[in-house]
């Protein structure tokens, strides 16, 4: 929990206190504690409303249908769900992939999107792990950990596959069939081995790869702990391209950097699908940048809104050409 939202939940304690009939000097002491509260969390909390006060919301704000994000949250860091959510709202991406995702941080930050944002999303999880250090909990009911989707449209069809072998710690992939500018398409997405495990990787995106295959319009998100030219990525490249055109599997590659430590671990991954332009972002929040990427509209159909007209160049495996504009 949040120190911010720790600190609301005291003060609505004691408001209760103050409101039951209690002795007076215990009512007093409850009317001290919610002065204290307010001077510590402020005219408002995260929430949106303190004493029964609603706190202004920004402009709602209608997602991009044809963005998509991927985003290693970082676990365990130093969280904060309002600053994840105003991060993601900054895009506003019809779908969004998280890894090393709490299932309770999940929902705290898509309360927040809608909240103080506007933008309502459907989420899908991909649980891993039951983990009591990492997602808190009861010891007896500890919190959900792996993956997670965000999707403005509905999602259907979800599976969630645990790799045989993790490495070291359990890993996997979830995917789900939902809409991006306004095309039907699978979305994966996945977290694989921790570094310097390239064998198990290797196993897992065999696996991860033989579910891709299947589908003629895909998407794959994810931290892949992996650079461009590592051997174990070599299955997924045969079947998707980067969203980065410049960004190959050999040395004559171009890839930004996605990480702190100044490696491309995350990838949007486009089968059937020709880009736009993407982006990476860093973030104070995690030790992973944002990536985020609009694509094009299928050939015949008009460009999503906000975005430019499509191009022949950067398509994704498989994606047909579009005449220039």
């Amino acid at each position: 929990m949040e120190t911010s939202d720790a600190m609301g939940v005291h003060c609505e304690e004691a408001a209760v206190l103050g409101r039951g009939g209690l002795g007076r000097n215990t009512w007093l002491l409850a009317v001290a504690a919610v002065a204290a509260c307010l001077l510590l969390v402020g005219p408002s909390a995260p929430s949106g409303a303190v004493l029964g006060r609603s706190a202004p919301v920004e402009a709602v704000r209608d997602v991009v249908p044809n963005r998509v994000m991927t985003w290693n949250i970082c676990n365990p860091c130093e969280g904060n769900n309002v600053g994840r959510a105003a991060e993601i709202a900054a895009y506003a991406p019809q779908v969004i992939g998280l890894q090393e995702a709490c299932v309770r941080d999940v929902e705290r930050i898509r309360e927040y999107l809608q909240s103080l944002h506007g933008l309502v999303y459907h989420v899908e999880y991909g649980t891993v792990l039951q983990s009591w250090g990492r997602c808190g909990g009861a010891p007896w009911n500890p919190g959900g950990y792996g993956q997670a989707i965000l999707s403005a449209a509905p999602m259907t069809d979800r599976v969630n596959v645990e790799y045989p072998d993790g490495g070291s710690e359990d890993r996997g992939y979830m995917a789900v069939t939902t809409r991006v500018g306004g095309q039907s398409v699978r979305v994966f997405n996945t977290h694989l081995a921790q570094r310097r495990q390239e064998e198990v990787r290797a196993k897992q995106t065999g696996v991860l790869a033989a579910a891709v295959a299947r589908h003629d319009r895909a998407i794959v998100l994810g931290d892949f702990n992996a650079v461009p030219d590592a051997p174990e990525l070599a299955r997924v490249w045969a079947l998707a391209a980067d969203t980065d055109p410049q960004c190959r599997p050999s040395s004559t590659g171009s890839c930004e950097t996605t990480t702190d430590w100044h490696s491309k671990f995350d990838y949007v991954f486009l089968r059937g699908i020709a880009p736009l332009e993407h982006g990476v972002q860093p973030s104070p929040y995690s030790d992973h940048d944002i990536l985020h990427t609009d694509l094009a509209p299928t050939c015949g159909t008009s460009a999503a809104a906000g975005t430019s007209q499509p191009r022949t160049s950067g398509r994704g495996v498989g994606a047909k050409a579009c005449p220039d504009a």
